[in-house]
């Protein structure tokens, strides 16, 4: 289901016509709270970056949401998977600056001082030289309203629509029992989608076998 699909399902299903801008809400708000509600592999993006010599922060993606894993890469291209920790550990066990080497923890520090809208990790010890780093993180994929077509959208459609449609019917002020109607369809599109999500992309037949169901 490509935009233009979404946006025809939800004004027949509603049989109202809404305005651009409230439609695109809509969407991205239903977009939103399924992103938050399964961690799709399609969520998942990878960058590489390098530190600073002497610089104990590094900074964050523009869409960072959360990280997933951080390494650092030494000189012999060697992958070493820092520990996240909270801040004030990293502070306590390298309390100096001049506490340098490579990189084994990282946390979540907080906004930058040049883009306070976005935010920066702390590493502990203070690199010693320019490491490259490999991040795995979650982000908000582009959104149907804008690419016209997206993962969800070609492949789990049910809970796009049927969020969307709560987004819609609630604006409309629809009966309770409607809105009661749309919520239930979208909390078994929603579970199908993380047993998809969290479960079956998570695992293979070789490691975890096949489900079977029983004969009666």
């Amino acid at each position: 289901m490509n935009y233009a699909e979404l946006v025809t399902a939800v004004e027949d299903y509603c049989e109202n016509t809404f305005p651009t801008n409230d439609m695109d809400t809509f969407i991205r708000q239903a977009e939103q709270n399924i992103y938050n509600s399964v961690q799709l592999p399609s969520l998942r993006k990878n960058v590489v970056g390098t530190t600073t010599v002497n610089n104990k922060y590094l900074s964050c993606p523009s869409d960072f949401l959360s990280s997933f894993s951080l390494a650092v890469i030494d000189a012999t291209g060697e992958y070493h998977y820092l520990l996240n920790k909270d801040v004030n550990y990293i502070r306590e066990c390298y309390p100096s600056p001049t506490d340098s080497g490579l990189p084994f923890y990282y946390g979540l520090f907080g906004p930058q001082t040049t883009f306070p809208n976005e935010l920066s990790f702390i590493l502990g010890p203070t690199p010693d030289a320019a490491y490259s780093m490999e991040l795995h993180y979650y982000f908000y994929p582009e959104s149907i309203v804008t690419s016209g077509t997206t993962w969800l959208g070609d492949n789990f459609d049910t809970a796009l629509l049927n969020g969307t449609l709560i987004e819609a019917v609630t604006y409309m002020k629809g009966e309770a029992d409607v809105v009661a109607l749309y919520r239930e369809r979208y909390i078994n599109a929603l579970s199908l989608l993380k047993n998809l999500g969290d479960g079956k992309e998570r695992g293979d037949a070789y490691r975890d076998g096949q489900l079977k169901t029983k004969v009666f």
